[in-house]
């Protein structure tokens, strides 16, 4: 993302950050809707509301400088908040999630004069997942043998479900209602494994360029297979089809081949499905564990491509014979920041005097405006996504 793109030129506010160890994760507040590119919500109440989208935006985490560059431009220049310097003109809270919210801070303080209100990283987690799963239709969703198909949530029978968030590494989080949930597992073999090794073995360059080039490629050249050791057939006495894999890189052993000999496609492909392969069975046994029908997978690793929702679809139904389901998120890679934007208490903001209300600073329904925090109602308004990322919304002025 150019951090001057012209469409993003618009006074925008209410930032949240989730600066992971691979990516920083952006959602905002635009007054001006029409300068995001991502699709939307419409909300209402009956108190005097600002309309606009929560927006969302993401950084590579070694090329920070851009992450810089958009907030300087998209939001100290435009709200005029900004000193000749670059920086904030008085103190400019922010929200903001993950490791980076606390290895980063002193930077953003210097360059930008942003100081970090931090939250919890597990806790942001679920307050995004809960947050779409209660507001947003049409969120999640299903994704097995090329078949899409939404999931209609139940806002009464939603507890418990298995989240399992694919960042750099792996968490897989137990969420039995709000605010209550456990961190039960978890893997280092996640987003930052795949673009780790792919850099090494294909030489790519980005996590995109490495997925791209993963479309292309055959695993099958390189992963052993059930059928390479019987002989073509399958082994249908434990149930492995003859094209399952047992062993990813097993070919590799006996090819005499050396790294590049092999297609850098291939070598991709291969390890996308074992990272991915990888995350499913361990999810679903942690899902067993527990007896969780429900799990969710969220994580800029899956990025709604094909291959990888099936693949992970595919090891949850072969393990659980059926029994569950893997479902994904349309705004998967945006949990945490979207939790820690929905953690705005009433705060000012800066030069648009916008303040959030007693509650959550965003919600997809219909407020009770009366002030007092346990008395909100939660109507959902219809209405549908569009193709992108963006949520139309309002925020309160009080």
């Amino acid at each position: 993302m150019d951090p001057k793109d012209s469409r993003f030129s618009t006074q925008i506010s209410h930032l949240a950050l989730d600066i992971g160890g691979t990516l920083i994760k952006v959602v905002y507040f635009s007054p001006n809707g029409d300068n995001c590119d991502d699709g939307s919500i419409v909300v209402g109440n009956g108190c005097s509301v600002v309309k606009g989208r929560l927006c969302f935006a993401k950084f590579e985490t070694r090329k920070i400088d851009d992450c810089l560059d958009f907030i300087r431009f998209n939001i100290l220049q435009h709200s005029g908040v900004q000193h000749p310097n670059g920086t904030a003109r008085d103190k400019f809270s922010v929200k903001a999630t993950g490791g980076g919210a606390f290895k980063f801070a002193e930077l953003f303080k210097e360059k930008l004069g942003i100081v970090f209100d931090k939250e919890d990283e597990m806790h942001s987690l679920v307050c995004g997942v809960n947050f779409l799963l209660k507001t947003v239709p049409r969120e999640a969703f299903t994704y097995l043998d090329g078949q899409k198909e939404f999931v209609q949530i139940d806002h009464n029978d939603l507890y418990p479900y298995l989240l399992v968030n694919i960042g750099s590494g792996v968490s897989m989080i137990k969420v039995d209602g709000d605010g209550k949930y456990e961190r039960i597992s978890g893997t280092s073999l996640g987003g930052g494994t795949f673009l780790g090794l792919g850099k090494l073995l294909t030489k790519c360059k980005s996590f995109d360029e490495l997925l791209e080039l993963s479309h292309q490629g055959n695993n099958r050249v390189i992963d052993m297979l059930v059928g390479d050791i019987y002989g073509g057939t399958d082994y249908s006495k434990i149930g492995l089809s003859s094209t399952a894999i047992a062993s990813s890189f097993g070919k590799a052993i006996s090819d005499g081949k050396e790294l590049e000999d092999y297609q850098p496609e291939d070598v991709a492909r291969s390890l996308l499905r074992m990272i991915s392969n990888n995350i499913g069975q361990i999810a679903y046994l942690n899902a067993l564990r527990f007896g969780l029908k429900r799990i969710f997978f969220g994580g800029f690793f899956i990025r709604g491509l094909e291959y990888t929702m099936d693949t992970i679809s595919v090891a949850v139904h072969f393990w659980s014979r059926g029994e569950a389901k893997a479902m994904f998120l349309r705004h998967e890679g945006f949990l945490g920041a979207l939790g820690a934007f929905t953690s705005y208490k009433d705060q000012s903001h800066h030069s648009n005097d916008l303040k959030p209300h007693h509650h959550h600073a965003v919600q997809r329904a219909v407020l009770n405006c009366s002030g007092d925090d346990n008395n909100f109602r939660h109507i959902p308004v219809t209405a549908n996504l569009n193709d992108g990322e963006a949520i139309e919304c309002s925020i309160n002025l009080v």
